[in-house]
């Protein structure tokens, strides 16, 4: 036979009684906020989708034009290319320097404690002081590199991705340094023993046990770099001509050039089912939502 118990005044328990459940009003906040600032305007922006507008006015229903309009255009395919190229290529640096940052400073020395602090600052900038900041370093009249590095093509491409590991690297490695403090001491003891290196120690022990950090951190620097604007606007502007002109920066010139919002809504939300789904994709290949612990080594 089994009974439910609750806690007493003293702390003791009482059979007979029900666990008291999370009352709703703590819920509420999240609830609204969320509403408000994320389901309300995805909602707009997919009704847009629907409508010519130019900012003035009633929004006019056209049906499917815009979304035809999406599909024929050109300069989508361009831009999705773009994106995916970023994104990999972002990808793949900031999880190599976050995830050998990251462990690295997951010692317990006072030095990497320190050090750690400093590599956190970029992090909390933002994005357009940090975009401003590599303007004006990587002018080609003015700054600290000669040459017209954001004029070229891959100078361009570069400079972004540089940039915005420059930032968000900070913030991942602080997720691995987490995920590497939580690998029990016990299983580098028993390698230890077997006369297992630092190096074979690193890719038997550290990577699968930081399997989970790494879909966290791989989800976040994917839709990070889906979602990138600031960066490509103030240093290359899409440029040079359209070759980092990314989907984001298509929106901008839908919307704020053209006085196009129903197409810019369109590529909005074609932008968020993309990055939505490419993140289930993800938690669903590495078995992420199965895992049943939380804690990286348990």
């Amino acid at each position: 036979m089994s009974s439910t118990v609750t806690t007493g005044a003293k702390g003791r328990l009482r059979k007979g009684a029900r666990p008291s459940r999370p009352h709703t009003a703590w819920v509420l906040p999240g609830v609204l906020f969320f509403t408000f600032f994320a389901a309300a305007p995805m909602a707009l922006a997919f009704y847009l989708s629907f409508t010519r507008w130019n900012g003035l006015g009633d929004p006019e229903p056209v049906g499917l034009e815009n979304w035809r309009k999406l599909i024929d255009d050109p300069r989508l395919t361009q831009s999705l290319t773009v994106t995916v190229m970023l994104t990999v290529v972002s990808w793949v640096f900031q999880t190599v320097v976050s995830l050998l940052l990251g462990v690295w400073a997951a010692g317990r020395q006072r030095n990497r404690a320190v050090l750690s602090a400093v590599f956190f600052v970029p992090f909390l900038l933002s994005s357009t002081a940090i975009s401003l900041l590599f303007y004006a370093l990587l002018d080609p009249n003015f700054g600290i590199i000669r040459g017209d590095t954001l004029g070229t093509t891959s100078g361009a491409f570069l400079a972004i991705v540089f940039v915005g590991g420059w930032q968000f690297i900070p913030f991942h490695t602080l997720i691995y340094q987490g995920g590497a403090r939580q690998i029990p001491e016990v299983l580098y003891q028993a390698a230890a023993i077997d006369g297992a290196g630092r190096y074979r120690q690193f890719f038997s022990i550290t990577l699968p046990q930081l399997r989970n950090t790494a879909t966290t951190s791989t989800v976040l620097m994917v839709v990070g770099s889906l979602t990138y604007f600031e960066t490509v606007l103030i240093l290359t502007q899409g440029g040079p001509g359209t070759d980092t002109a990314i989907l984001p920066y298509l929106m901008y010139e839908a919307g704020f050039k053209s006085y196009d919002f129903g197409y810019a809504s369109a590529v909005a939300t074609f932008l968020v089912v993309a990055a939505t789904a490419l993140s289930l994709l993800l938690v669903r290949l590495t078995g992420f939502g199965a895992m049943r612990s939380t804690r990286e080594g348990m």
